[in-house]
């Protein structure tokens, strides 16, 4: 069972990578310019594809756990459908479920009737297009694998839910805590960092220095000794040649204990010096609301001594 739990989220996350980055900065400034606000009732997703969206919305179905966790946020009443992994926040389980990432239960969400359909990472352009035909309205939201596409999620489902005010607020309050980390670590003693995605019988995989959670290591204060590797597969031996400062895993499925008590792991010095240290990877894998409390949580762990 935590082998194929584990597996399943280290493709998760591998696909995270290559799905989310897929806005450009220029797609990003047009959005904070305004592209979107003109008329409120259009919304150009990121099919490029021009939607019209109805006025009042009361039911969404949402077809992706950071899409889900925005919804609670923005307007909880409105949430009327998610995927079996959308667990966040805990009285999301009582929404009903329209079944998996990649292939929800068409029959199910046209029951449901939702005035508007959300997909994000992992959904098929086909399934919205089967969604289309169905009549119900469906945008498709993939942005670049950054904190700046994160923010655009935010302020484009605040346009969607007819929240824009609220979602402004969320995303500045998300800039003030990064920058805040930012100023604090600037000038700190950066330790070597290793994230493990998955480790053992799964495979050795962690966050590339071109990935959204290498990218937030180094921004946390510390060096992401995967810095060169692109992607999320990493070796044993570069691992074992780094013996890095701190190592940081899942909290769940007893990545901490299976870490720390298994050879040739338990003897790198970060776990023998008790710097091996848990955190809530949906923080960082999920592109949304939480990535700031990600990025806090993370310089919290490197950095301890400056919080």
């Amino acid at each position: 069972m935590k082998k194929s739990i584990l597996t399943a989220i280290a493709v998760l996350i591998v696909l995270n990578a290559s799905l989310f980055a897929t806005g450009t900065k220029e797609d990003l400034q047009t959005a904070f310019d305004g592209k979107n606000l003109t008329n409120p009732t259009t919304f150009v997703d990121s099919f490029n594809r021009e939607i019209e969206i109805p006025n009042e919305i009361k039911k969404v179905v949402s077809l992706g756990p950071n899409i889900t966790e925005i919804i609670a946020e923005l307007d909880s009443q409105a949430l009327a459908g998610r995927t079996d992994y959308c667990t966040y926040p805990s009285w999301i389980v009582d929404v009903p479920s329209i079944g998996k990432l990649t292939s929800p239960n068409i029959e199910k969400i046209i029951e449901i009737d939702p005035d508007l359909v959300i997909g994000s990472t992992h959904v098929k352009r086909e399934i919205i297009e089967i969604l289309d035909k169905a009549g119900i309205t469906t945008v498709g939201l993939y942005e670049e694998s950054s904190l700046e596409g994160s923010y655009k999620v935010i302020l484009d489902m605040g346009i969607l839910l007819n929240k824009s005010e609220k979602a402004k607020t969320i995303v500045a309050a998300m800039k003030k805590d990064v920058e805040n980390v930012k100023e604090t670590v600037a000038n700190l003693q950066r330790p070597k960092v290793y994230y493990a995605v998955s480790f053992g019988q799964w495979g050795e995989y962690t966050a590339g220095g071109n990935t959204f959670i290498g990218k937030m290591i180094n921004d946390a204060g510390g060096i992401n000794i995967a810095q060169d590797v692109k992607g999320w597969t990493y070796s044993l031996e570069s691992l074992i040649d780094a013996d890095p400062d701190i190592i940081i895993v899942s909290k769940y499925f007893d990545s901490f204990e299976n870490f720390s008590t298994t050879a040739p792991y338990n003897g790198l010095r970060a776990v023998k010096e008790n710097h091996l240290y848990e955190i809530d990877n949906n923080k960082l894998d999920r592109q949304g609301i939480r990535n700031a409390e990600g990025m806090v949580d993370l310089a919290h762990i490197i950095h301890p001594e400056a919080f």
